[in-house]
């Protein structure tokens, strides 16, 4: 992976921030992590000056525009734009196809746009489609093992990254957590970045969809296999930048009219 963060004890920090809600003092930190205050503040610096974080009195606090919301939250944002973008990525799947689904707000407008197709082969991490789509229309559904997280029902971990790895599909469709002109597309948890890099590698077509919303955003993991992106759905042109950077890339764009455009 390509990422914002320089080392692990970077990436510890932020998972540690996130699942605190965001915020956690110094102290905390090092006793979570079993190092030195001076060595969690060392770190802060470099994130503050990649503007991932924020020092503030005695604490540390994720900026606002890199924290993930609750995947209940993220499921009822934009949901108008997200039920017409999920549609137009159904349309593009046939019944008796092979797909991955991640665990992505926008990939569970997905699988319920998916609910009428029959014999799809679905390999996911998500709890959420995995329940949409088993036991309808001849369906098999392959759902990643590991530990369940509580704020979104993905399941991580070297039994995920196995399963992913072993079962080749047709297409795999990602959501992200922003669309950068200068880092490409962005996750918020290294984790979901790993599956993607893997699921990216044993697709034949990758597709990731994201409302306009996600322009110009920033997260604090990049996809590093940015070639590896076929198709890119959203509902409004790409500003310049960002248009600049598929190009380079080579990804089609669709542009999904809605109600709004």
């Amino acid at each position: 992976m390509n990422q914002k963060t320089t080392n692990q004890r970077e990436e510890e920090i932020l998972r540690e921030l996130h699942r605190a809600g965001g915020s956690c003092r110094v102290s905390a930190l090092a006793e979570q992590l079993n190092v030195s205050n001076e060595t969690i503040r060392r770190n802060v610096k470099t994130l503050e000056e990649r503007r991932i974080v924020r020092k503030v009195h005695g604490g540390v606090h994720l900026n606002e525009d890199v924290i993930e919301p609750p995947f209940e939250n993220r499921l009822s944002a934009h949901a108008d734009v997200k039920t017409v973008l999920a549609q137009a990525v159904a349309d593009t799947i046939s019944d008796g196809d092979s797909v991955f689904l991640d665990i992505g707000s926008t990939t569970a407008y997905v699988a319920l746009a998916l609910r009428n197709h029959s014999n799809l082969f679905v390999v996911t991490n998500s709890v959420f489609v995995a329940q949409t789509l088993a036991t309808r229309n001849n369906n098999r559904v392959f759902l990643a093992g590991g530990e369940l997280r509580a704020h979104d029902g993905g399941a991580f971990g070297a039994e995920a990254l196995d399963l992913v790895r072993r079962l080749n599909v047709q297409l795999a469709v990602f959501s992200v957590g922003a669309v950068n002109s200068e880092m490409g597309f962005m996750l918020h948890d290294l984790e979901e970045a790993n599956i993607a890099r893997i699921a990216a590698e044993n697709a034949q077509v990758c597709i990731v969809v994201a409302d306009s919303g996600k322009f110009n955003k920033r997260a604090p993991v990049s996809l590093d296999k940015m070639s590896a992106i076929d198709v890119f759905f959203t509902d409004i042109p790409p500003p310049d930048g960002i248009r600049a950077m598929l190009d380079k890339h080579e990804i089609e764009t669709v542009v999904v009219k809605t109600d709004g455009n």
